[in-house]
C-alpha cells in the first residue's frame, strides 16, 4: 500500500478489492488507513471465492496440474508446480467474466430464497 500510496496521485482516491483474509485487517493494518484517509477497502464476501480470480487462478493449478499429476516427493510437486507458473506467464490469458453483475446478482437472489424457504421449512417441521 506504501507503494500506492508512493505512486498515485495525491489528489486520487484510491479504492482497493480485498478478500475476506484476516491479514486485511490487522491493527498495524487499520492505523495505517487511518492515516491514509484516501484509501478505501472493498471486502468481498466470506465464502466468496469465486468472486476472487487469485482463487480461480489456483483452482485451475489444483484441477489442471496437481490433481492429474503423480508426484513421487515434494520436489516433483514443486517443479511441476513451478512448470505450470512458468507455462501459464508465457501463455497468459484473462478471465472474462461471462455473465452481467445484474445476472450474478439475480442469480444470487434466487439462491438466497431458496435457501431461506428450505430454513423455514425445516423450522416448521422442527415446531
Amino acid at each position: 500500500m506504501v507503494q500506492i500510496d508512493d505512486e498515485v496521485p495525491d489528489h486520487l482516491a484510491v479504492h482497493l478489492v480485498l478478500d475476506n483474509y484476516a491479514t486485511h485487517k490487522t491493527p498495524d493494518i487499520e492505523r495505517w488507513l487511518l492515516r491514509h484517509p484516501r484509501f478505501h477497502l472493498h471486502v468481498t464476501p466470506t465464502s466468496g471465492s469465486w468472486l476472487n480470480m487469485v482463487e480461480r487462478w489456483f483452482g485451475e493449478l489444483t484441477t489442471k496440474k496437481i490433481k492429474r499429476g503423480a508426484h513421487m516427493s515434494v520436489a516433483a510437486l514443486e517443479r511441476d508446480i513451478r512448470e505450470w507458473i512458468k507455462h501459464w506467464n508465457e501463455n497468459p490469458r484473462p478471465y472474462v467474466w461471462v455473465k452481467s453483475a445484474d445476472q450474478i446478482l439475480a442469480s444470487l437472489a434466487r439462491y438466497c430464497e431458496r435457501v431461506s424457504a428450505a430454513a423455514a421449512a425445516a423450522g416448521a417441521k422442527e415446531a
